[in-house]
């Protein structure tokens, strides 16, 4: 199974002004991959992005990297 934390751990840093503060966490729930996202308060506009496109590019990613493996996978940030 490919590492999807891996994959948005490394988007989320890269999009964030505190990069020491991202926290990706991926457990297996039902048989769906499922990514949590943590970042500083102040950063969590930046994931999000006007009219959630940020964060929806980053799910987009993320399941289009799962289609190859046949694998679900759900991002979600939490606060």
């Amino acid at each position: 199974m490919p590492d999807y934390r891996a994959l948005v751990q490394y988007i989320v840093e890269r999009l964030v002004t505190r990069p020491d503060a991202v926290e990706v966490n991926s457990f297996e729930e039902d048989g769906t991959v499922k990514i949590a996202i943590r970042v500083a308060p102040e950063d969590i506009g930046r994931i999000i992005g006007k009219k959630g496109a940020t964060i929806n590019a980053i799910r987009l990613v993320t399941k289009s990297s799962a289609v190859k493996a046949n694998d679900k996978v759900d991002v979600d940030i939490e606060e």
